[in-house]
Parts: C-alpha cells; sequence; structure tokens
C-alpha cells in the first residue's frame, strides 16, 4: 500500500495516535532530470546520423573490395603475359592454385580486344549465384547487394567483372562471398566501434554545455522558487539574476521581479489586515461616542436660541451620517457597497450642503463658487454622492491649506454641465499647486494614492467605487495651467442601471431573469475614466 505521508493523509505516529503529522514544503524533485534525457537524446542522434552515413559506405567498401581482387588479377594476368612463350598459353597448375588462392576464386579471366583468356580454374567450378559488374554498378544496386551479402550471404558464389587497364580490357573472376562477407562485417563492426565513441564524446560535450549554460540556472531557478513559496514575504529568499543577457538571464530577472513585488505586496496585504482590524476596534468605540454626542445635540434642538436652531440641523444630519459611516466603514475592506438608492437631487443644493459641513474657518481664506444652476438636476443616491463630492472637495481644502501668501488664489469651484439627454459631467476644482507625479501614478488606489503625508488616500478610492456603483467614470483631467480637477461623468438612470445589470450566470438560480435584462453586464471598470489620457481607474480592495 501506499505511504500515507506521501498521498497527503494522515500519518500514525510512533506512539500509535494516529494524529495528524505537520505537513512540511513539498520540495520539487525531477523523477527524470533533463540533463540526463539530453545526454541520451544526443547519443541517439549522433547514432542515428552514423547510421546514415553507415549505409553508403558499407556499399563502397564492398565495391572497393571487390575492384581490389579486379585489379590483382590484371596483375596475375600482366605476370602471365611475360612468361608466357606462347599466346593463349596458360600459367602452371601450381602458380595457378596459388593464384586462386591469392584471390580466394574459382576461375579468374581476362578479356582484351574481343578474346577471353583464362588464367586460372578450380577443378570445379560451381554456377554463379548472383552476378556483379562493376562497369554498371549503380549506388542503389551496390547498397542492395551489400545488404544482402551481410544478411543472407555466406553460401552464395558470386561472378564479379570490372574494367582493367584504362577499360581496354576487363577481368572476371568467380569466387564464393564468405570472405566479402567476412570483410564486411569487420567493416561495420569498426564503424559502430567508431561510431559509438563519437557518439559518447559529442553527447558529452553538449551535456556539459547544457548543463552548464542551462541545466544548472534552471535548477537554481528552481531551488529559489521552491525556497521562495515556503516564505514569499522574506526578501532575502528573492532569487540574485545572474548577469546574463540570454534568455535565462532575462528569465531570472523577471523571476526576481516577480518575487519581490510578490513578496511586497504579501506584506503590504499583512499591513492591510492588521489595519483592518485595528479600524473596527477604533469603529465599535467610535459609535457609542457619536451616538451620545446624537443624544446631546438632539437636546440642544430644543433650545430657543436662533443659532443654535440654525445650526442643529446641520449638526444632527452630519451626525446621523458618521453614524451610517461607522455601521458602513467595513464595506469598504470587504469591496462591498450598498447598492444606489437613487433619487431625483438637486444638486446645487447638496454640494451647498457639502461646503457647510466641511467648516472651513473663514480666515483660511478659501472661497467655495457653487457653479452649478439651480434647476440642475441628477438621479443618485444623496447619501452616496453626498460623500463623494465631500472627498473630493475636503481634499481641495487640504490641498489649499497651509498657504500664507495672500496672493495667492484658494478657490473650489464646482459645476456641473448636462451631456446627451439625461447625462451629466461634474467638476471639482481647485486652484492648488496640482498633485505629485505619485500620487497621479496611484490615483484612486486606496494606501497608495495620497498626495500628501500621513494620507490614506481611501477618500478618492470610496470615491471611485460610489462612482462606478452608479455606472458612471470618474478622473483627473490633466491641463496646462496649475490646480487640480476632476470630472465626474454620470449616465442617464436608464442606462446606468443597463450597465449594471447582472449577467446570466450572475443572476441567482432560484429566481429567472427579470424580463428585458440584458445578457450580458458591463463591468464597471470597464468605464472608468480614460479622461486626458489618464487611465481608468482600479477596482478597490
Amino acid at each position: 500500500m501506499r505511504d500515507e505521508t506521501e498521498s497527503g493523509g494522515e500519518a500514525t505516529t510512533p506512539g500509535g495516535t494516529g494524529a495528524q503529522a505537520p505537513a512540511g514544503p513539498r520540495r520539487a524533485r525531477a523523477r527524470r532530470p533533463l540533463s540526463v534525457r539530453l545526454l541520451l537524446f544526443t547519443a541517439l542522434a549522433v547514432m542515428a546520423a552514423e547510421i546514415l552515413i553507415f549505409v553508403p559506405s558499407v556499399a563502397h567498401f564492398q565495391t572497393e573490395w571487390l575492384r581490389a581482387r579486379i585489379e590483382s588479377a590484371a596483375v596475375a594476368g600482366l605476370a602471365a603475359d611475360m612468361t608466357s612463350a606462347e599466346e593463349g598459353s596458360v600459367i602452371e597448375p601450381a602458380q595457378q592454385a596459388e593464384l586462386l588462392g591469392m584471390l580466394e576464386s574459382e576461375l579468374v579471366a581476362i578479356s582484351s580486344g574481343g578474346a577471353a583468356r583464362l588464367l586460372a580454374r578450380a577443378e570445379t567450378v560451381p554456377v554463379p549465384d548472383r552476378k556483379i559488374d562493376l562497369s554498371t554498378l549503380g549506388p542503389l544496386e551496390a547498397i542492395r547487394s551489400t545488404f544482402r551479402t551481410l544478411l543472407i550471404g555466406g553460401d552464395e558464389t558470386l561472378r564479379v567483372s570490372g574494367p582493367i587497364a584504362g577499360g581496354e580490357a576487363t577481368a572476371e573472376i568467380v569466387m564464393p562471398d564468405a570472405p566479402l562477407r567476412r570483410a564486411l562485417l569487420d567493416y561495420a563492426r569498426n564503424i559502430f566501434l567508431l561510431s559509438l565513441a563519437i557518439a559518447t564524446f559529442v553527447a558529452l560535450l553538449v551535456y556539459a554545455a547544457i548543463t552548464t549554460a542551462l541545466v544548472r540556472p534552471i535548477e537554481r531557478m528552481t531551488r529559489a522558487m521552491v525556497a521562495f513559496a515556503e516564505d514569499p514575504e522574506d526578501a532575502s529568499r528573492i532569487l540574485e539574476p545572474e548577469p546574463r543577457r540570454d534568455e535565462i538571464g532575462i528569465a531570472q530577472a523577471e523571476l526576481a521581479a516577480m518575487q519581490a513585488q510578490l513578496s511586497r505586496t504579501l506584506r503590504e496585504q499583512r499591513h492591510l489586515a492588521e489595519l483592518g482590524l485595528a479600524v473596527s476596534k477604533i469603529n465599535h468605540d467610535l459609535r457609542n461616542i457619536l451616538a451620545s454626542a446624537q443624544l446631546v445635540s438632539d437636546r440642544l434642538s430644543d433650545l430657543p436660541d436662533p443659532r443654535v436652531q440654525r445650526f442643529a440641523p446641520l449638526l444632527i444630519r452630519s451626525l446621523d451620517r458618521a453614524l451610517d459611516y461607522t455601521r458602513s466603514v467595513l464595506a469598504y475592506g470587504r469591496a462591498v457597497e450598498a447598492e444606489p438608492a437613487r433619487r431625483r437631487v438637486r444638486l446645487r443644493l447638496l454640494v451647498a450642503e457639502v461646503f457647510e459641513t466641511l467648516a472651513v474657518p473663514e480666515e483660511a481664506g478659501i472661497d467655495f463658487n457653487n457653479a452649478v444652476a439651480e434647476d440642475f438636476e441628477v438621479d443618485v443616491d444623496p447619501d452616496q454622492f453626498f460623500r463623494v463630492l465631500s472627498n473630493l472637495c475636503r481634499n481641495a481644502v487640504q490641498a489649499l491649506e497651509g498657504q500664507d501668501d495672500p496672493a495667492i488664489v484658494r478657490r473650489i469651484t464646482v459645476d456641473a454641465v448636462r451631456e446627451g439627454a439625461n447625462g451629466a459631467r461634474i467638476g471639482v476644482e481647485d486652484t492648488g499647486p496640482g498633485l505629485p507625479v505619485r500620487a497621479r501614478e496611484n490615483l484612486f488606489r486606496a494606501f497608495r494614492g495620497s498626495a500628501r503625508s500621513g494620507g490614506t488616500g481611501l477618500g478618492l478610492a470610496i470615491a471611485a467605487e460610489i462612482v462606478r456603483g452608479h455606472g458612471g467614470q470618474i478622473g483627473l483631467v490633466d491641463r496646462d495651467r496649475a490646480g487640480t480637477r476632476f470630472e465626474i461623468r454620470l449616465p442617464s438612470a436608464a442606462f446606468a442601471r443597463a450597465l449594471l445589470a447582472p449577467t446570466e450566470a450572475e443572476r441567482p438560480r432560484a429566481r429567472p431573469p427579470a424580463p428585458g435584462a440584458q445578457d450580458r453586464a458591463i463591468p464597471a471598470d470597464a468605464h472608468a475614466t480614460e479622461a486626458a489620457g489618464h487611465p481608468p481607474p482600479e477596482p478597490s480592495t
């Protein structure tokens, strides 16, 4: 049976308790190392190449071996001409036997000028099984004849003929193929041993080169990834790339950059989790304090003082909103905002209320310009859109504060124009110094997009999420002059509902889809602003 510890089950401890063994980090081990497979593949490839070379080579060896026999017969014929007194006479029987033994043949003859001359002949000459004419032997026929001799030869008789003396005469011998087959086998054995030596040498060279340049760097990257996976937040486990400019160097650099980014992200996420826990604790006590302040404000509203009667409703509404914020403060951390309860809202009055709740002292010298028309109306959730305008205006106030020069213009302007039939474009503009580069690069990102020291950047992130919940867009407008301008584009209420309609897969299965609902919803991120080339805001988390 398989070991339980290897399959992820419960491992029995030595004491027999059957407790769950702690799962340690799994280290990947290659069952078939790449370097070994490369070595075998290279050796096989070299051997295959040697086989392709061996086939014509062994055929050429047979042809040359037979041609050497023909030339030996020609030399014997020349010697016989020199010692013979009469034309056409044969050499002595003893010499014939010696010649046949030397050529390992049964018959030797020479033809010249249309006349044939028998040099030597055994007592019995068998009938030839095959005839090989070297003058007309082609490559394919030579290969076929060679492999026939190698595979099924040894008992056949060959009749071999070929030209001699520049083609003026021909020689012919009849011989058994056994000597030829022995020579071919010896040649094939030598070629095989030589090919094996070459294949081994080349494979070792390729193995050493690939191991040094490829396998070892990959193994180093693998070990670095396994070690990093054990503790991603440990920056010391990040791979240090080698100073290489090839693909391995690029891969190491990209892996190191990815590990550094992942390690930084994990540390930020842990910090955010700890921050969320701290916020939840503060939120619990803050709700009690705000509830007490609400009771006090209710009692103040009963006082007959005209000033109290003027500011008490504003104070009560502000405390009510603060209590609502404390109840939903963790909703942002869960990336869940309540669905907007749309109402027809007079935007100018909502902007005026935002300006009042900012409570900026007069000595700050900040002018609030409500440039929204009296009859301008929008379909929004009044409480949520109040938060949007309040966050944008509060950021503008913070940008204008701390400037003591009375000549500097400090003004916050909110304007609105109609776009299309029922859409709207709302602008929040200030005459401050503008956003720094770091804030522009991280706009609408929580804890990254703050323009001031100590800021969290949550205001813009919350504003962007609420605007997307209305099916709209928010973005920064790049301009040549100083100051900052954010623009909010809101579609008509019907079009926004169509944009935010759930897809078929997102609808609850127990409820049939509403008649007329769209088949596909466009994600809110797709409608993030691209005003003046600014990228869409990223979704808040």
